[in-house]
């Protein structure tokens, strides 16, 4: 496929969070990933086994998340979370940090947990996304944040869930870039629906961006690159991407 529809179309997770969506949503949103080709489909714990089913055929990654949506559970819980969604076949997770722990400056806790789901996760030759939900968080704490997840090794930090007050923002993404050191990379999630906004987060240095508007963001990509129209076989856009 062309390369440079690929520049976009591989940034991006498709996202299938919405707890109402049901069963045939998850597929036709499965399906339609493989068909835009994009980097992974990021769908709820219950349903990655059969996800991985789905996606089997083509170059999408299976991906899903821990602590969602709003991080509080404990540290076992979360590795609990990890290893079963290991054992199903995710090849990313996208963990939700401890929110109340960064929130009263319990640092070390905050550190611990992450260091555990990024140690487990690369002992499986897994990756992770530490989500921050930035909207709840002071800019010297994402900062801290961006450097404690560049100490781990974490593979991403991720501005939101998705489902909190705001997604990402500009401002954050251009933080986040400047204090996040390789290999960790930055993540966008919410609020990127259109092409233009996907090119100017990649402009900045972001790599990832959680999305469920795929079809609207990549129908134009494939036109500027030449490239038929995908055949539609559903989207759900009713989450917080």
């Amino acid at each position: 496929m062309n390369s440079s529809y690929h520049d976009a179309s591989k940034m991006i997770d498709h996202a299938l969070l919405m707890p109402t969506l049901t069963q045939e949503a998850l597929e036709k949103g499965c399906r339609l990933a493989t068909a835009y080709d994009v980097a992974s489909v990021c769908i709820m714990p219950y349903y990655v086994a059969r996800c991985v089913e789905l996606l089997s055929e083509s170059t999408v990654l299976p991906s899903t998340v821990i602590g969602f949506p709003h991080g509080g559970q404990t540290t076992s819980t979360k590795l609990a979370e990890s290893e079963r969604a290991i054992a199903d076949g995710a090849l990313e997770l996208d963990m939700v940090i401890n929110i109340s722990s960064a929130l009263s400056g319990k640092w070390k806790y905050v550190t611990d947990e992450i260091n555990a789901i990024v140690t487990l996760a690369h002992d499986h030759q897994r990756k992770v996304k530490v989500i921050f939900e930035n909207c709840y968080m002071q800019d010297q704490q994402k900062q801290q944040l961006c450097e404690i997840c560049s100490e781990l090794g974490a593979d991403w930090v991720k501005t939101s869930t998705g489902f909190g007050t705001s997604g990402a923002t500009m401002d954050d993404l251009k933080l986040m870039v400047q204090h996040a050191r390789l290999p960790t990379e930055v993540k966008a999630a919410g609020g990127v629906r259109d092409l233009e906004t996907l090119l100017k987060v990649r402009k900045l240095g972001v790599t990832r961006v959680g999305a469920s508007a795929t079809a609207a963001i990549l129908d134009p990509a494939r036109l500027r690159a030449g490239l038929d129209p995908v055949q539609q076989q559903g989207e759900s856009n009713a989450n917080g991407y």
